[in-house]
């Protein structure tokens, strides 16, 4: 197959972290003989204004070849505040690229939006189409009166789509007005890189005090993933239920508009005069090979997200061997629905908090939590795609 990916979510030399997911979803089907190309069209932005971000945007070559991929980054005219427009001229920069790529039998909207807007254009081109859901870019846009018809027009359009949770595919469905029609494709888990190992060597590695309760957040930091929930039941739980005489602490993997937030939380003390507060570490964003050792060295995985499609960093802790407690949002709760103790009841802090206790005190064994994850292998997520996208070509002729 030629497989022509247009995507908003793909990491560049600028920014290696981002959507690494998706990079190695590619590079599986690529490794199996078929002919990828990605289109992650970047908006305008100069180099010496805005924000890091912006910054990072405009600085992401136009042409690049990663793990044996070719990625085209056609530039397109972005207005803030005009999300609709902003994706039409998304999706119009992104077929024009496309369609100057060679030969492509079939196009996947990774991340379906804005993605997804390329769909009537794709039609007309007389390509099919298969649309991806991962998670906010189903939900988040389902909930935006000027988005949602734009979204479900686009399914309609393209006539298939596919999703990371079954969650996420029930919502694709019914934006379609197709039940049925959707097809879970779950992300798998590198299972070597994400292993147990021993804590104590993880925390010397790290520079960790070997007898402390370590809370390790992952996830990028803004409203949906929620961390400065997350470090409220941290602080409740070091204060009503913490081993007293141990500097315990919270870190934070990640980045986001929430972030300058978040450290003015660490900085106020949530305890009374003289007791020893949480400690709290910001680590930014880190490569898969660096958080790898955070997993084996940390005590626990907290998520607290009010949306999710199925959280990759659930999938890492769990080949981990570490236990997770969760917020039951979205493909997070297909994940860990056997196991109830790491599924919390509310987003309440002080609940929280004893969830987090009875967890550390009872956790699942590493072996238990790791055959769960070794059951969604990217050789099985991999199988699952490229039969799914044999199917799309063949009953479309090509």
């Amino acid at each position: 197959m030629n497989v022509g990916v247009l995507t908003s979510l793909y990491p560049s030399a600028a920014r290696p972290v981002e959507g690494v997911f998706a990079e190695r979803r590619w590079q599986a089907l690529s490794e199996r003989g078929h002919r990828v190309r990605v289109v992650h069209p970047r908006p305008f932005a100069l180099r010496w204004i805005g924000p890091k971000a912006w910054r990072a945007v405009a600085a992401a070559p136009r042409r690049e070849t990663r793990m044996g991929i070719q990625v085209l980054r056609p530039r397109y005219l972005h207005w803030p505040g005009h999300a609709a427009a902003n994706a039409k001229a998304f999706a119009a920069a992104g077929v024009r690229a496309l369609q100057g790529a060679g030969d492509v039998d079939l196009v996947f909207a990774d991340y379906a939006w804005p993605a997804a807007q390329a769909a009537r254009a794709v039609r007309a081109w007389g390509r099919p189409m298969v649309i991806h859901g991962r998670g906010s870019d189903v939900l988040q846009v389902a909930r935006e009166p000027e988005l949602r018809p734009a979204l479900a027009d686009a399914l309609a359009h393209a006539g298939n789509w596919c999703a990371v949770s079954a969650d996420l595919v029930a919502h694709m469905d019914q934006l379609g007005g197709v039940p049925g029609r959707g097809v879970l494709i779950p992300n798998g888990v590198d299972s070597q890189l994400f292993a147990p190992g021993e804590r104590s060597a993880a925390r010397a590695q790290l520079g960790l005090d070997p007898r402390a309760t370590l809370i390790l957040v992952v996830g990028h930091l803004i409203e949906r993933k929620d961390p400065l929930l997350a470090l409220a039941a941290a602080r409740q739980w070091h204060a009503r239920h913490a081993p007293p005489g141990i500097e315990h602490e919270i870190v934070f993997v990640g980045s986001g508009v929430l972030e300058p937030a978040l450290r003015a939380q660490a900085q106020q003390s949530s305890l009374a005069p003289g007791e020893r507060s949480l400690r709290v570490r910001l680590l930014g964003e880190l490569a898969p090979a660096q958080l790898a050792p955070w997993y084996r060295a940390a005590s626990v995985l907290l998520l607290t997200s009010s949306r999710e499609g199925r959280p990759n960093v659930v999938l890492e802790a769990l080949a981990s061997g570490l236990p997770v407690l969760a917020t039951p949002a979205g493909g997070t709760a297909e994940l860990l629905e056997s196991l109830p103790q790491c599924l919390a009841a509310s987003r309440d802090p002080i609940e929280l908090a004893q969830a987090l206790a009875a967890l550390l005190g009872t956790p699942p064994s590493a072996a238990e939590l790791r055959e769960r994850a070794l059951r969604m292998s990217w050789q099985a997520s991999t199988d699952k795609l490229e039969s799914y996208l044999q199917g799309v070509c063949a009953a479309h002729g090509n």
